[in-house]
């Protein structure tokens, strides 16, 4: 966990963004490192957060690098933006205990997370909210991160989501990065 770590932060520290040590800063007193990604379902261990949010960033990469056509996304855009997708997840998870029957059928306390959301403030706009309390997004950048859940977000959305995916490719490209990282490798 501690080489995920440093390697993440040294990826936002070579944005060279005015506020991202303070962003870091943040960072370090809160529990990103060590949260889940989510409860059960993809990365619903410690440091999963991490380790998502570094794939997020590897598949992102690649499909900027490689896509159909140029979208002229700068480095240090896919770096914020999929390192920092699901900040909104940081203190948002707490870890508590239940009852389950071990391999021999006694009852034991085991633990789990739950969420404990203290800023109800949605998924991506809450990211976006949080991110802009330490540097400045983009656009793009605020697109991207905002509706990075795409059409897992509510029916009554999808015609503001497919009209920011016209608008911000790139958006699109940071859903799909999303999903391939939950689904292909943090299951």
């Amino acid at each position: 966990m501690e080489e995920n770590k440093q390697r993440f932060i040294t990826l936002l520290k070579e944005t060279n963004r005015d506020g991202i040590d303070k962003l870091l800063d943040f960072l370090e007193s809160s529990d990103f490192y060590k949260a889940p990604a989510s409860t059960r379902f993809h990365g619903a261990k410690e440091g999963g957060l991490l380790e998502h949010s570094l794939k997020v960033y590897g598949i992102l990469e690649q499909k900027v690098k490689n896509n159909v056509i140029n979208l002229d996304v700068k480095e240090d855009t896919v770096r914020i933006v999929a390192l920092l997708h699901d900040i909104c997840k940081t203190n948002y998870y707490a870890v508590d205990y239940r009852n389950a029957k071990n391999a021999v059928g006694v009852w034991e306390k085991v633990p789990f997370y739950k969420v404990e959301d203290t800023i109800p403030y949605g998924h991506g706009e809450k990211s976006v909210m949080m991110i802009s309390e330490f540097i400045k997004l983009t656009n793009e950048e605020k697109y991207a991160i905002r509706w990075h859940m795409g059409y897992t977000e509510p029916k009554e959305l999808y015609s503001t989501i497919g009209a920011a995916y016209t608008k911000y490719p790139f958006a699109l490209l940071t859903h799909e990065a999303d999903l391939e990282a939950t689904y292909f490798f943090d299951t």
